[in-house]
């Protein structure tokens, strides 16, 4: 059980999220960072979809009333037990008792923790994901605040197996670690500048010439007015070249719109299901991440991709990510 002393910026518990009922207008929801969340389960023995600890720039304190096993991954929010920095990246056992605590934002965002055995909540929809607007999953349909006490689920062999192994380390101190971490061509997904790489979307023949060009050759800034239903942007106004009417359209996850003020917005887990502005482009999804570990103030970049070349870069991600999980279940055993 975990004690949540002091409850951060915006601390939620999330899955992967609520899939099967945006025809009835739910929302997808689920962790921003997708490949943070996934690693960060499978290096406590979970199922990459077990609910996490997702923490946004000011990470919580928590107290834990019995021994754990951790892991935390994403952006670097300066993790330290009892005054002892905490590595990242890495399987964690943690000495009852003992406090977590998160200093500054070094780098991203966003970081998650993983419990072995998942964070314990009611599952609404199949899922466990925090919608806040709603009030719907995680804990009590809300951040975390203080004094809340979060359950682990059931513990697998595979969880038992790694706290076996770590627990003869742990009598010296308040924690313990696996010898080893992940590889930073992961690690690298989350701290790249390189330039989003997008694909055109429906709508962007609509737009200018000099409002395509810009989308593509000019910076544009995260606004301060952004949060996990979008990010806003500030830069060039983009312009289309002549007004139109659009019905409501399908949009997901890294879909950008362009309202009528000309400033596009990066539709993000909280997105809503259909969206009745322009759609300049859309994010592909292997660079979600990077959108996730962007904080407000930083800026962004484009660079146009067709649908094929995101497909096989996706594909190609998908299959690091099974390789570094079978080597991660090897390493553990």
């Amino acid at each position: 059980m975990i004690h949540v002393v002091k409850p951060g910026l915006l601390s939620t518990v999330q899955d992967l999220g609520r899939y099967g009922y945006q025809k009835y207008g739910v929302i997808v929801s689920g962790s921003m960072d997708p490949i943070a969340h996934r690693i960060s389960n499978w290096l406590v023995g979970n199922d990459e979809n077990e609910a996490v600890i997702e923490m946004t720039l000011t990470g919580p304190v928590l107290e834990f009333q019995e021994t754990s096993l951790i892991s935390i991954c994403g952006g670097d929010l300066s993790p330290s037990i009892d005054g002892q920095p905490v590595p990242l990246w890495r399987s964690v056992l943690v000495k009852e008792g003992s406090t977590l605590k998160f200093g500054g934002c070094k780098s991203g965002a966003r970081s998650y923790l993983a419990l072995a055995g998942g964070v314990d909540a009611p599952s609404v929809m199949n899922s466990r994901s925090t919608y806040l607007r709603a009030g719907i999953g995680g804990y009590g349909g809300r951040s975390l605040k203080e004094g809340d006490l979060l359950h682990s689920g059931e513990v697998l062999d595979d969880s038992q197996e790694i706290i076996e192994y770590l627990t003869p380390y742990l009598e010296d101190g308040h924690f313990t670690e696996i010898d080893w971490s992940i590889s930073s061509e992961f690690i690298s997904i989350h701290r790249s500048q390189k330039a989003i790489r997008v694909m055109e979307g429906p709508e962007f023949p609509l737009f200018t010439e000099d409002s395509r060009q810009a989308f593509f050759e000019k910076p544009f800034k995260v606004s301060p007015q952004s949060d996990r239903m979008g990010y806003r942007l500030e830069g060039t106004t983009l312009e289309l070249e002549q007004d139109t009417d659009m019905i409501s359209e399908a949009v997901s996850f890294g879909t950008i719109q362009v309202p009528s003020d000309g400033n596009p917005i990066i539709l993000l887990a909280d997105r809503q299901t259909t969206g009745g502005y322009p759609r300049i482009g859309q994010i592909a999804s292997v660079d979600l991440p990077l959108i996730a570990q962007t904080k407000p103030g930083e800026e962004l970049s484009f660079t146009v991709i067709t649908h094929e070349e995101a497909q096989k870069l996706l594909i190609d991600r998908e299959k690091q990510l099974r390789h570094l999980k079978q080597g991660i279940a090897l390493k553990l055993k």
